[in-house]
């Protein structure tokens, strides 16, 4: 399965345009590695923040198959939209958020998540 992962708020804390400290992701990033998943980073940052957010991934040991783009897509369609058979969003319709006391803004709730992926079968029991 290929999923699009968005930056802020999603896998870090809302801190653009810094790196914000972590909320979970990591774990759950890597077992959807581990499990054959392609991730592919969709966000809006651009330039050296971009660089920031792909080294995240980098440092912590987490594959890419694409950053703000499906490298596979090229051959069938030229839509700057990355084909994912999932999108992980802190601004999608029905995510599963959490605004902790004093947080500015909610971010991805990644135990929420996870027990969605593993409900769906994305990941094992």
């Amino acid at each position: 399965m290929i999923i699009c992962v968005d930056f802020d708020g999603t896998v870090c804390v809302h801190e653009y345009p810094k790196v914000g400290r972590d909320i979970g992701a990591q774990g759950v990033l890597k077992e959807l590695v581990r499990a054959g998943h392609q991730l592919i980073l969709w966000t809006m940052r651009d330039k050296k923040e971009l660089k920031d957010a792909v080294k995240w991934f980098s440092d912590n040991s987490i594959t890419l198959h694409g950053v703000n783009c499906n490298p596979t897509q090229k051959s069938w369609t030229s839509s700057p939209k990355a084909f994912a058979h999932l999108y992980i969003d802190d601004m999608a319709l029905g995510a599963p958020l959490v605004q902790p006391l004093g947080s500015e803004r909610p971010y991805i709730d990644w135990k929420a998540v996870h027990t969605m992926l593993t409900n769906m079968g994305v990941l094992p029991q």
